[in-house]
C-alpha cells in the first residue's frame, strides 16, 4: 500500500492508471476507521481496479463550537486497517494542501443543505461539498462509495454529481450496526458506559415509526410522534429533529403513500448521534413494510 500526502502526487499516480484504463475507486474517510469504513473499502474493494481511501479530518465541515481538534486520528491503526483490507492508495493530505493560502471557493446546495443537519450545523455541508468536489477533482474516480449513516450527506453528494457532471457513480452502503443496533461511528468511543448502553435508544425511536407505517399509519405527524415517545422515555437523551421525509428530496412528508426516509439526530451528554431507516409501505397491503438500501430508491 501507498502512502500519499500532496495533491498532485496524487494527482500523477492517478493519470497513469486512467492511462492503462483502470478504474479507480474511492472511499472518502477522516479516519478512526471502523467496521463501517471496513464494509464500505471491501464494498468498494469489489467494484474497482485501484482502490484509493483517502483519510482527511476536513475543518472546514467543523462549526466554531465542534469537535475539530479532538476528533480522534489513530492514523497507524487506520493504515493497518486499509493494509489488510487491499487497499492500494491512502491519500492523507495536509490542511494547507487541500486548503492553501488564498483559497476561497466553496460549493453550496442551498436547497438540500439548509434542512436537518444543516439547520444545526449552518457551514458543515458546505463544507463536506467542497472536500468532496477537491478530491473528486484530484482522484478522478469512477466510483465512490459513501455510508447510508450519513444519510442526508449521500443525497447532496449525488446531487451534487448530477448537478455539476462529475461523470462519479455514486453507490451507498447500508448502515453497519452494533449488536443492538446502533450505528457505528468515529464519535461513539466518546460515550460513557452508561450513555452507550443508552444510545441504542435512537434506532429503537426509527424502529417505532417504521413499525406505525408497518400498522397502516401513513399520517407524518402520527409517525414522528410514535418516534417522539421513545425518545422521551430515556431523560438523559434530547431530541435535535426527528422527521418523516421524502428520500430523495429530503422535504417532510404530511402523508407516507409510498416510501419515506425516517431521519433522527439527538444529543446524549457531550455525543450528538444521527442514524436514519428507508422504508417503503405497500400500497396493496398496509400491513407489509420494506426495509432497503438508498441503491434501490
Amino acid at each position: 500500500m501507498k502512502i500519499i500526502r500532496s495533491p498532485n502526487a496524487m494527482a500523477a499516480w492517478r493519470e497513469r492508471l486512467i492511462y492503462e484504463g483502470a478504474k479507480i475507486g474511492l472511499v472518502p474517510t477522516m479516519g478512526a476507521l471502523h467496521e463501517g469504513h471496513r464494509a464500505l473499502i471491501q464494498a468498494a474493494r469489489l467494484r474497482c481496479d485501484a482502490l484509493v481511501v483517502s483519510i482527511f479530518v476536513n475543518p472546514i465541515q467543523f462549526g466554531p463550537q465542534e469537535d475539530l481538534a479532538k476528533y480522534p486520528r489513530p492514523i497507524s491503526q487506520d493504515r493497518t486497517l486499509c493494509r489488510k483490507d487491499g487497499v492500494d492508495i491512502c491519500f492523507e493530505p495536509t490542511v494547507e494542501a487541500m486548503y492553501p493560502a488564498g483559497f476561497q471557493t466553496m460549493v453550496t446546495l442551498p436547497a438540500l443543505a439548509c434542512r436537518w443537519e444543516g439547520e444545526v450545523r449552518p457551514h458543515h455541508f458546505s463544507g463536506v461539498a467542497t472536500v468532496v468536489t477537491k478530491l473528486f477533482g484530484i482522484i478522478r474516480p469512477r466510483i465512490a462509495i459513501f455510508g447510508q449513516k450519513d444519510f442526508q450527506q449521500s443525497v447532496l453528494v449525488q446531487q451534487l454529481v448530477k448537478d455539476l457532471d462529475l461523470g462519479v457513480e455514486i453507490a451507498v452502503h447500508p448502515t453497519v450496526r452494533e449488536a443492538d443496533g446502533l450505528a457505528k461511528s468515529s464519535r461513539n468511543i466518546y460515550l460513557s458506559p452508561d450513555d452507550r448502553i443508552r444510545a441504542a435508544t435512537l434506532h429503537k425511536s426509527l424502529q417505532a415509526g417504521a413499525d406505525a407505517i408497518r400498522t397502516g399509519i401513513t399520517n407524518g405527524k402520527t409517525i414522528r410522534s410514535a418516534m417522539v415517545r421513545v425518545i422521551k422515555n430515556e431523560p438523559a437523551m434530547t431530541i435535535d429533529y426527528l422527521t418523516v421525509c421524502d428520500p430523495r428530496t429530503l422535504e417532510p412528508l404530511s402523508y407516507v403513500n409510498s416510501r419515506a426516509v425516517l431521519l433522527g439526530a439527538v444529543r446524549l451528554g457531550p455525543v450528538r448521534l444521527i442514524d436514519n431507516l428507508l422504508v417503503a409501505s405497500s400500497q396493496r397491503s398496509s400491513s407489509r413494510i420494506e426495509v432497503f438500501s438508498r441503491e434501490k430508491l
